[in-house]
Formats: structure tokens, C-alpha cells, sequence
């Protein structure tokens, strides 16, 4: 039976004095850090973790996250990992939605989980994952490993939850993604002959832990035996260090993370001999970013991967050999993956012909259980077995996937979702604020930008950086609206009183092939 546990006794099998994990000035081989993560399941059982049940994270990234996400399995449980970009309603939102029973946090978000613990009353233990001192309503992390015995891993495994991972919602709330152990392993082995890991390669975790296309790359190193080196979060210049010094063979970026380093002022002189693969996702490419990378670093292959959450997240791949074909298909998002049954299917339900466009639907056995607590929008949205993703798009007659717009109301801004509820609900919020509709436009930094559209009730008054700062009390930084439009005519609706999003898009996307950036 698959297992994320089974995982890490593999690796302490089949390559046990091999690097596991490197954060800082803390190493650890994988013999080493198997029996870490059993001493930390240990302390998880002895203070009732019981089967199914949650466990938390929120930290920037390390060794210890990594050790915390499997001992978690290990133990019986299902990690969450919470969005350290949320601000804390959010992420207290969450918290209250699936109940975990322990909280992991580092020093950096001491504040927020302290108020965590204070409004979530099923929390039986906070955990500090930092070196120094604990804060007296939380145990430390290096105790827990150090004062407990090691347990067997637990027998789970297969079809049960092994994660549950918020992302953005079209009500306005999150909606955690329940994946099982065989779901994230199945994502990960789809995307394995592109991103051809070997026992050898160490994989750098420089985009956010949290994220579930971080957790692919650290699932194919796994895999593979292969090493991870962790640095705290994305900075253009540790980065570069850190493919020279640290041996670097692979990493997973988003595009925005791609555009900076190469404007980094030793982009060119950095040794990135042993740098060997880039993944990158999350959000398109834009074209000019990708020739430059392409144009610098020629060595480096690229791998292009598409997906979302709902598929653990891998569905599409573009290979190295067709970035280094070039031409139209550097475009598209790929082909589907050995585990990944993709197709375009039209308003009516039928399948859509190579050329037409339709909604993208995905099948396979890294689909989602479904939405924590939402059955209607589980219904909704996984249908037969189908994940209904939401964006448009056509197949060429080679079978390569191309995107080219969105079925729902979805911005993609930096690699980070921006569900446009969310922060209509924090704009209509001020006092002044009549009526709002929020949009994504081109930008050439973060692919798209958060553009909202706003009535102010008559006789009121607010201006654009008003209503950007009261949106901050409300949702994370990267969703606030990085521009306002003010206007007196009503927004344009649909025959059913929906807003035409559509028409409000048309100027700021006029002349671009598609609709998304």
C-alpha cells in the first residue's frame, strides 16, 4: 500500500547515509531523519493524535517542516499546511474548518498562532519549530524528538487523506483539498520522467512549502531518495549561493521567481555548472522570461508543469526537448502525464475536437477526495471521477494543451491563486463602496495583477489607497488590488444579473492571444 511514511523508510533503506536534508548549518542523512520523524510520530500518539486527525503547520520553510509533514503521516494524521501569506482571519478560517488537533509554527508567526491558540479551542498542543526559547503556551520541537520513543509507522495509507490543502474560494472562503497518500504519490510519478530526479540530485525548496507545487518537487525528490536543501523563503541573490554552493542539480520556481533572478546582478557570473533542471508552474511563463532564461542559462533544462491543487498538482508537462524545439508549442502547457486522462469538453458535455475550446477536465488517481466540508462545491466540481478545472483551453492535434482563457473567476498573480470574491467581500466591507468587481490584467512582473472596479455610494468618497489599505485588515498582501478604477455607471450584467467580467477585461487585454498571462 502506498504510504507518504513508506516513503521515508525507503529512503533510509535504499540510501541511508545519502543527504536527506540540509537547512542551514543542520544536515541530516536519511537514516538520521527517519528516526527523527518516528521519535516525532512518537510524540504526536503520546499526546492523542489519533487517526485521520489534523495536524497543522504554519512556518516558513526547513528541515523541520519537512520532518513535521511526514511524522504527521507517520503518526496517523494529515498535515495541513497553512498559507503564510494569509493574513490571520483567513488562516483562522481555516483552523475552525478542519479542527487540527496541534499547531506547528515558527518564530516568525509566534504572534498569529498564539492568537490562533487562543480562538481554537481543540487545539491539544502548539508546537515551537525554532531553536531558542518557547513560548510558554507552546512545547518545543527538538523536546518532542529528543524525550520520545520511536513508533512503528502507522498502517494508512492508500486512498486515505493524507493532506488537506487550502486554496482560494468562489465563495469567498477557502476550500480545503483533501489528497490522499495515493494521490500525491501518483502526481509525483506522472511528473517523474520529465523532471528525471536520480539519487544523486539535491532539490532546492526555494518557493513556499505550503504550496502545493513545492510539495511536488519534495515528493519526486523523495521518490527518488534524493536530497533536499531548504532555504527560509525566496531571496534572488541566497538562491544563486545556494546553486553554487549548496551542488544544486533541481529546484521548482514560479515565473515572477524566474524573472528575478535573472535580473539579479550575478545571474551571469553565478556557477550553476551542477544546476541541471527547472521546474517551473503555478502560472504561465511569460514569453520574454522564458527566452532570456533559455538564452543565459542553456544549459538548464526547463520543464514546464500545469495542474492546480485539485491534482495533487501535476496534470500537463512540457518537456526540455520541446523548450528546446522551440516555436509555437513553447505556448502550450504540454502533454498529459503517464497518470493524467485530459480532456476538453464543450457546454454541452461532449468532447471537444483537437482546435475547439472547452473547458479543461482531468481524471486519474491523483484527483482530489474532494473539498473538506463542501460537498455541494465537491459535487460541483469533481463529477464522475472528472476534476472539472475551470479554464479554457484547446488540444493541437499532437495532443498538447494549450490555455487560453478561464471558466471561473480566477486571477493567477505571481504564482499565488486570487479567487476575485474574496476580495470583492473586502471591498464592498468599507462603508463607501456601492458596488466593486475585481479583475485580473496584464503585468509584466507578476503575470497578472489585481485591477478592481469600483461605485462609491452616492455623496461618499474614498480614494484607491483608502480602500487598498482597509482590504489589508482583511485578506493576504498578494490579493489586495494593486489598482483602482473608479466608475458611476453600473457594472454591465449578464441575463442573469451576473457581471460580465468578460466586457469589464476586453480593454486591458486587448491585442494578447489569450486572456490569461
Amino acid at each position: 500500500m502506498i504510504s507518504m511514511q513508506g516513503l521515508i523508510e525507503r529512503a533510509a533503506r535504499l540510501n541511508p547515509q545519502g543527504l536527506a536534508s540540509r537547512c542551514g548549518d543542520r544536515e541530516q542523512d536519511w537514516a538520521s531523519l527517519a528516526g527523527r520523524v518516528a521519535r516525532l510520530a512518537g510524540a504526536l500518539q503520546a499526546l492523542g493524535l489519533g487517526e485521520g486527525e489534523r495536524v497543522a503547520v504554519l512556518s516558513l520553510n526547513s528541515d523541520r517542516y519537512y520532518e513535521t509533514v511526514f511524522a504527521t503521516c507517520w503518526a496517523g494524521g494529515a498535515v495541513v499546511p497553512l498559507n503564510t501569506r494569509w493574513a490571520l482571519p483567513e488562516n483562522r478560517y481555516a483552523m475552525e474548518d478542519c479542527a487540527p488537533q496541534f499547531l506547528f509554527f515558527d518564530s516568525g508567526f509566534s504572534a498569529q498562532a498564539e492568537q490562533l491558540v487562543a480562538h481554537c479551542s481543540g487545539l491539544r498542543a502548539a508546537v515551537f519549530m525554532d531553536d531558542g526559547d518557547t513560548p510558554p503556551w507552546a512545547r518545543g520541537y527538538e523536546a518532542l524528538v529528543a524525550d520520545n520513543s520511536p513508533v512503528l509507522p502507522a498502517a494508512r495509507g492508500g486512498e486515505a487523506m493524507a493532506g488537506i490543502f487550502y486554496t482560494g474560494g468562489t465563495t469567498g472562503f477557502p476550500k480545503g483539498v483533501m489528497q490522499s497518500h495515493r494521490g500525491l504519490w501518483s502526481s509525483a510519478i506522472g511528473a517523474a520522467q520529465d523532471f528525471s530526479l536520480s539519487r544523486s540530485a539535491i532539490y532546492l525548496h526555494a518557493a513556499p512549502m505550503f504550496h502545493i507545487a513545492d510539495f511536488a518537487g519534495s515528493m519526486g525528490a523523495t521518490l527518488q531518495c534524493a536530497g533536499h536543501v531548504m532555504l527560509p523563503a525566496f531571496d534572488a541573490g541566497k538562491v544563486l549561493a545556494s546553486f553554487a554552493d549548496d551542488g544544486i542539480t533541481h529546484t521548482l520556481l514560479v515565473p515572477s521567481m524566474i524573472k528575478m533572478l535573472l535580473a539579479h546582478p550575478e545571474a551571469t557570473t553565478t556557477d550553476i555548472s551542477q544546476l541541471d533542471k527547472i521546474l517551473y508552474g503555478a502560472s504561465p511563463m511569460p514569453a520574454a522570461t522564458l527566452e532570456k532564461c533559455m538564452a543565459l542559462w542553456p544549459g538548464v533544462d526547463l520543464v514546464q508543469a500545469y495542474g492546480q491543487t485539485e491534482l495533487a498538482p501535476v496534470a500537463t508537462t512540457l518537456s526540455p526537448a520541446d523548450h528546446r524545439a522551440g516555436g509555437p508549442r513553447l505556448r502550450s502547457a504540454g502533454r498529459p502525464t503517464a497518470v493524467s486522462d485530459v480532456r476538453i469538453v464543450a457546454e454541452d458535455g461532449s468532447e471537444a475536437a483537437p482546435g475547439e475550446s472547452g473547458e479543461v477536465v482531468v481524471r486519474g488517481p491523483h484527483a482530489m477526495l474532494g473539498y473538506w466540508n463542501k460537498p455541494e462545491q465537491t459535487a460541483d466540481t469533481l463529477r464522475e471521477g472528472w476534476v472539472h478545472t475551470g479554464d479554457a483551453g484547446y488540444f493541437d492535434p499532437e495532443g498538447y494543451l494549450f490555455i487560453v482563457d478561464r471558466v471561473k473567476d480566477m486571477i493567477v498573480s505571481g504564482g499565488e491563486n486570487v479567487y476575485t470574491t474574496e476580495v470583492e467581500n473586502a471591498l464592498m466591507s468599507h462603508t463607501a463602496v456601492q458596488d466593486c468587481a475585481v479583475i485580473g490584467i496584464p503585468h509584466e512582473e507578476w503575470g497578472e495583477a489585481v485591477h478592481a472596479i469600483v461605485i462609491l455610494k452616492p455623496d461618499a468618497s474614498a480614494s484607491a489607497e483608502e480602500l487598498i489599505t482597509h482590504c489589508r485588515g482583511h485578506i493576504a498582501g498578494y490579493k489586495l488590488p494593486k489598482s483602482v478604477d473608479f466608475r458611476s455607471e453600473p457594472l454591465p450584467l449578464s441575463g442573469a444579473g451576473k457581471v460580465l467580467k468578460t466586457e469589464l477585461r476586453k480593454p486591458y487585454w486587448a491585442g494578447s492571444e489569450r486572456n490569461v498571462n
